[in-house]
């Protein structure tokens, strides 16, 4: 057992599973420039290991609230390191299992969608808040239309509504709804380490480019069309909003 654990993100690697924490319950997993960095590095590691999986998950009791906007704000988070979480999680050799059982949100979502499989608890619910705040779903909508049809996704798009995991498996956001993640996901490894090891990673590896298509170059369209929008006036009085709890005051 290899442990290798910064202060917000700890990473667990076995012969079995390299299992990715996410660990800063005090700002609800919020996605900080330095979280972004530490996830990539645990996401590299583990993909470099034996490890016949990689499992990404997270203390109680959110998976991620989305980006840090106290960051955003002071103009102090790099915007493309949400891009390079997702696209670490789909570089990686072996299959990826997200298992959460928190609310998860925004760019949260990104980072779940980019993996092989989801396991989520019947509580957990998801919303895109993008737009309450003035910004868009840009970065985190490519691995999400890679999942699921954009017609699925447009009430929650712009509207920001919750929604549950019962409509989330329905539309094949995620892969699983159990009453205990984490043995669903032991199951799920037990059956894909009973494969042959070469197999398996060829299968990921085919199913991966089957979804590819132009993933890679629309998630660099999507990042720098991120970066404009939370820049814009509009996000600023957005966020600032947000921070100071109080109605954003709209220019039309």
């Amino acid at each position: 057992m290899t442990l290798s654990n910064s202060s917000q993100v700890l990473l667990e690697i076995t012969p079995r599973a390299a299992t990715i924490t996410l660990n800063s319950p005090q700002t609800r997993n919020a996605l900080s420039a330095e979280l972004l960095v530490d996830l990539v590095g645990a996401i590299e590691k583990a993909g470099e290991s034996k490890s016949r999986v990689i499992v990404l998950t997270h203390t109680p009791l959110v998976f991620s609230s989305g980006l840090d906007l106290n960051r955003v704000a002071s103009g102090s988070i790099d915007l493309g390191g949400l891009a390079k979480v997702i696209l670490a999680l789909r570089r990686v050799r072996q299959p990826t299992i997200a298992v959460i059982s928190g609310a998860v949100r925004a760019g949260g979502l990104g980072i779940m969608a980019a993996c092989d499989l989801v396991v989520v608890a019947p509580t957990v619910d998801f919303a895109f808040t993008e737009v309450k705040i003035g910004a868009v779903p840009a970065t985190v909508s490519v691995p999400i239309l890679a999942r699921v049809g954009w017609s699925n996704l447009v009430a929650a798009f712009i509207t920001a509504e919750v929604f549950d995991a019962r409509r989330a498996l329905e539309i094949g956001l995620v892969s699983h709804v159990s009453e205990d993640p984490h043995a669903t996901a032991k199951g799920l490894i037990d059956s894909i380490c009973a494969g042959g090891p070469e197999a398996v990673a060829t299968t990921i590896k085919i199913l991966r480019t089957a979804a590819e298509g132009a993933y890679e170059k629309n998630l660099d369209q999507m990042r720098k069309l991120s970066e404009h929008v939370f820049g814009s006036e509009e996000a600023k009085e957005g966020i600032a909003a947000f921070l100071e709890k109080r109605p954003p005051l709209w220019r039309l």
